[in-house]
């Protein structure tokens, strides 16, 4: 069982000290033991904060789904939590290259910015809700999913019909650029790019093979050149794969491009464009698929509304709102925000580095972040984004 920290209020140590629990905890996607244990460990807090447990199996290869319902003091839709419990960092991590440390204010470890910190922080305010018998206005679902770095293929589905019960959606990711809440996301897709030519011996016959590695080396260059920064479109051929010997004239290459889009009429755009593409050498065939893909979100009055609120509640705390930001990278708010839910996003902590070996956050985010979600509990009610 988890050591539950009881917060009758905030301190940077207890505080620290959970998240440095979450952190201890190493849960990469693909490590289906380990992803669950991080699920056993929050479920254990969420139990601690008066939470009523589901827990959803994973399927294909991807840990559990936790669910954690807390009644409010209201009935009817309430605030969906959104965070999710796997990271990019891969066991040995925490022993190796990004030990858990505290220093000039800082601490580091795997995930703890994206997104354990954040969570820690959004579950210690419920935690300190309970601990002082109060309850949430609204009543609040905390789900915590085991493949968003992945696209969440597996949570997709799930997240997307929790969203439609709940009048409000607050995402745990963590805050950008200083402090700045997240009010919409770029959508982001991933398309794969496959070639298939002739074999032929390199030396002897290499006039009579058609090389698959030449034609995506074509095709990379097409691909790419259809960035615009102008207008926030962004292709980045990430991988790319292909051949078996260097004597042999390659038959197959394959290649996956990361997209992304502002808007829909963007990504259709984009489609329609990598969907044409035609291969420079007609004996080579050419096929393009589309992937996991993460709709884009815009700013609404609603979403205006939650960010005002959520400043507005900052204001004078050590580390107010910085300002409002469109995200390019991607999150389960993309689905939630897409489907029209009033979805606030960048709540979780303060820092830098996701997916580095620098990875940290701000120590004195902890205290006026967690209040926040803990006022943002005691104070949203339906009325805000009717």
């Amino acid at each position: 069982m988890s050591d539950g920290l009881a917060f009758s209020d905030f301190t940077t140590e207890s505080l620290l000290e959970t998240v440095r629990q979450w952190v201890a905890i190493e849960s990469p996607t693909q490590d289906v033991a380990g992803v669950n244990r991080m699920a056993d460990h929050a479920e254990d807090l969420l139990v601690a904060a008066g939470a009523a447990i589901e827990r959803i199996p994973g399927t294909d290869g991807y840990g559990d789904i936790l669910i954690g319902r807390i009644a409010g003091e209201e009935e009817g839709p309430g605030i969906l939590v959104l965070g999710h419990i796997d990271t990019v960092h891969p066991v040995g991590t925490l022993a190796g290259p990004l030990p858990w440390r505290v220093e000039n204010g800082r601490a580091y470890g795997p995930g703890i910015y994206d997104m354990k910190g954040g969570n820690a922080m959004a579950v210690a305010a419920l935690t300190h809700l309970h601990a002082t018998g109060k309850r949430p206005r609204l009543p609040v679902s905390v789900m915590f999913i085991p493949d968003e770095e992945v696209g969440s293929p597996f949570s997709r589905p799930h997240i997307e019909a929790e969203a439609k019960r709940h009048a409000i959606v607050l995402v745990a990711e963590p805050s950008g650029e200083g402090g700045k809440l997240t009010v919409g996301r770029h959508g982001i897709a991933r398309y794969y790019l496959e070639t298939t030519g002739k074999p032929a011996h390199a030396g002897a016959y290499h006039a009579r093979g058609r090389s698959a590695i030449r034609e995506m080396a074509r095709q990379v260059l097409a691909v790419e050149a259809m960035t615009d920064y102008s207008r926030t479109i962004t292709l980045n051929v990430g991988t790319i794969s292909g051949g078996t010997h260097e004597n042999m004239v390659p038959i197959s290459s394959r290649a996956c491009v990361y997209v992304l889009v502002p808007t829909a009429e963007a990504e259709a755009e984009v489609r329609g464009r990598l969907l044409a593409l035609q291969p420079h050498d007609p004996d080579v065939k050419l096929d393009v698929t589309l992937g996991l893909y993460r709709p884009s979100y815009a700013k609404t009055p609603a979403i205006q509304r939650l960010y005002d609120h959520a400043a507005a509640l900052l204001k004078g705390s050590e580390w107010p709102a910085a300002g409002e930001r469109i995200a390019g990278g991607g999150s389960d708010g993309n689905f939630t925000g897409a489907l029209g839910v009033p979805t606030l996003d960048g709540l979780g902590v303060i820092g830098d580095g996701p997916h580095t070996h620098y990875e940290h956050i701000e120590i004195s985010c902890l205290v006026p972040r967690t209040r926040l979600w803990a006022r943002l509990f005691e104070t949203l009610s339906r009325d805000l984004v009717a």
